[in-house]
């Protein structure tokens, strides 16, 4: 595989003017290969996907075309899109045995993907290795991506913790996506993604906050799907004990799935800085909520991305669209918050939280 790391890693200011999509899924055809090789779920027959408890779903062979994608990628104004692994397909859980051949094919095909493409990287958790993460990423991919299922509580972000290390030593983020959900007979077609996959968000941000955190002071998080809204229970944290809400400027939301209502609302919670675009295409086409000002949308497409995937900290200067005061950086636009003691953007081992 060939070194891609300076690509979607070392931010300049150019990368501020580059749209990015923090959260799309491709599979490439060695992947489509294995899958379809399967006698056991997670497998492929022809175009019908099987999983464990779920019924047979039909997948559209134009949603993994690479030349399809990228023409997509380029009508939706596109320089960056980051695709990871289907963490729903359950992959990450099977055996070695059958985990890591289906990891290595998808890591080598996804990273030889034309632009505007970037991986995030997937670890097999049956037995989790951290020289294999370590060696995804030097070889290109932007960050970690774990299923929220790994992260529920203390035992998940302990069991996970070696992992997550290689990320604080080499300054990359973490991408919590939903994973393997279980359907009851008869639910409709939405009800995976409205009902376990928030489920599963809100209880890893949650865990994130009560053990994650105080573990791994340095490490930078992006939550799918707004993670599923748990920032916005703050006021009820708060009134059972749990202080009052205090925004994490290394925690980072994409907006997958949601529209101005549900991101105007989470930007009230945590602030604009923290949120970032994400599509989740194939599954969802992607949304440019309504914020009333063409700063935020750049903040959100922009400023937001570049700083959650950056190997180095670019938001530690001032940039397009942004106030830089006593080192303090405050977006600009209706959405403007206070200027924010420490900095908002923090480097590991300095303080880190702040009220908001």
């Amino acid at each position: 595989m060939t070194d891609r790391c300076s690509r979607h890693t070392a931010r300049t200011s150019e990368d501020f003017r580059v749209p990015i999509d923090v959260h799309q899924h491709i599979w490439p055809p060695a992947f489509v290969e294995l899958l379809r090789a399967r006698t056991a779920p997670p497998r492929l027959d022809g175009w019908t996907l099987h999983l464990e408890g779920e019924p047979p779903f039909a997948v559209d062979p134009g949603d993994h075309d690479v030349e399809a994608r990228v023409r997509l990628a380029v009508a939706d104004g596109l320089d960056v899109a980051l695709v990871s692994l289907s963490s729903p397909l359950g992959i990450e859980y099977l055996r070695p045995a059958e985990s890591l051949p289906l990891l290595d094919a998808f890591h080598t095909g996804a990273l030889a993907l034309p632009a505007p493409f970037g991986v995030w990287a997937s670890p097999c958790l049956s037995a989790p290795d951290p020289a294999a993460v370590e060696q995804a990423l030097r070889q290109g991919c932007v960050g970690l991506q774990l299923p929220a299922t790994a992260l529920l509580d203390d035992v998940g972000w302990r069991t996970c913790a070696p992992l997550l290390d290689v990320l604080t030593r080499l300054d990359r983020p973490l991408f919590v996506h939903p994973g393997a959900a279980l359907s009851a007979p008869g639910v409709p077609s939405w009800w995976a993604a409205l009902v376990p996959y928030q489920q599963q968000l809100h209880s890893a941000w949650f865990a994130f906050r009560a053990f994650g955190r105080a573990r791994h002071p340095g490490l930078r998080v992006c939550f799918a799907a707004l993670a599923g809204l748990a920032p916005l229970h703050g006021e009820r944290l708060a009134a059972r004990g749990g202080g009052r809400g205090e925004v994490d400027f290394d925690v980072f939301y994409d907006t997958s799935s949601y529209g101005t209502r549900a991101v105007d609302a989470l930007v009230r919670a945590a602030g604009i800085d923290v949120v970032v675009s994400g599509s989740d295409r194939p599954y969802a086409p992607p949304v440019i909520p309504d914020l009333g000002a063409d700063a935020a949308v750049h903040a959100l497409r922009t400023v937001n991305p570049a700083c959650c995937t950056a190997a180095s900290d670019p938001c530690d200067g001032p940039h397009p669209g942004r106030e830089h005061r006593r080192d303090v950086l405050v977006p600009a636009g209706p959405h403007a918050r206070q200027a924010r003691t420490p900095a908002a953007r923090r480097r590991p081992g300095s303080p880190a939280r702040t009220l908001a």
